[in-house]
């Protein structure tokens, strides 16, 4: 009886040994007289600990997103007047030094104004709108207010600003520094946690990183070229915070 009993155990552990997933759990089998022992190893065995790299930077770049927006009778009057506002804008971008490659259309709609005649019961055509927009790459982010007053000047009352940002052209050097700084982090904490423990630490068996590298916003109020005169307009970057994470596995000698 007691025979067909550990027959019957060893026959359940052959079948749960089955129905686990292939390659998923890694299984470590003893022998002891004539039971078969299983022992399920865990995927993540050793010493996991999480690192975190920061590093503070100056963005260079300033992106202003604006365009020029007209309002006539016709379509033709009204694109007439947008071509040749959008024209100026070009012209002083050039002039501070802006390349081509750094000015980018994002949209140009053209909308049908309209008006409700209550005694006609109808909607009425009153005139036509028509907007351009550009996405404009300052390098020179010191020179971006002057840019953009000149640009205000340039466009008159057509100008539209709709906002700036500011990132960092090549972040690949500074996430270099912040992921060092991170797996230095993490070596850190997991020799202290081997000396507390009491065990040896050995090599990494598992590195997973992610990484960040946030864009500023920052509101614009500018000055209608018919007020009267201002100031350079204020444009401050601030900095900037990319940051490294790093989940790394040591192993236990």
């Amino acid at each position: 009886m007691k025979k067909r009993g550990l027959m019957i155990g060893i026959t359940l552990a052959l079948v749960v040994l089955l129905l686990l997933p292939a390659g998923c759990i890694p299984v470590d089998r003893t022998v002891v007289g004539e039971v078969v022992q299983f022992r399920l190893v865990g995927q993540q065995e050793g010493i996991m600990v999480e690192g975190r790299g920061e590093v503070t930077v100056v963005p260079d770049i300033a992106v202003v997103n604006l365009g020029v927006q007209a309002q006539a009778i016709t379509v033709a009057e009204a694109q007439a007047q947008a071509t040749s506002a959008m024209e100026n804008v070009m012209v002083v971008l050039r002039e501070h030094g802006v390349e081509e490659r750094d000015i980018q259309t994002t949209g140009f709609t053209i909308w049908q104004q309209t008006r409700w005649e209550s005694a006609r019961q109808e909607e009425q055509v009153t005139g036509y709108r028509v907007s351009n927009n550009v996405q404009v790459k300052i390098r020179q982010v010191d020179e971006a207010g002057i840019v953009l007053d000149a640009v205000v000047a340039a466009a008159g009352d057509h100008i539209r600003v709709q906002g700036i940002y500011f990132q960092i052209d090549d972040p690949s050097v500074h996430l270099e520094q912040a992921r060092s700084i991170a797996v230095q982090d993490a070596r850190t904490k997991a020799g202290q946690l081997a000396q507390l423990a009491g065990v040896e630490l050995g090599s990494p068996t598992y590195i997973s990183e992610t990484s960040s590298s946030p864009v500023i916003f920052r509101s614009v109020e500018t000055v209608s070229p018919g007020a009267v005169p201002a100031p350079t307009t204020p444009i401050e970057p601030g900095e900037t915070t990319i940051t490294a994470t790093v989940e790394i596995i040591y192993a236990i000698d």
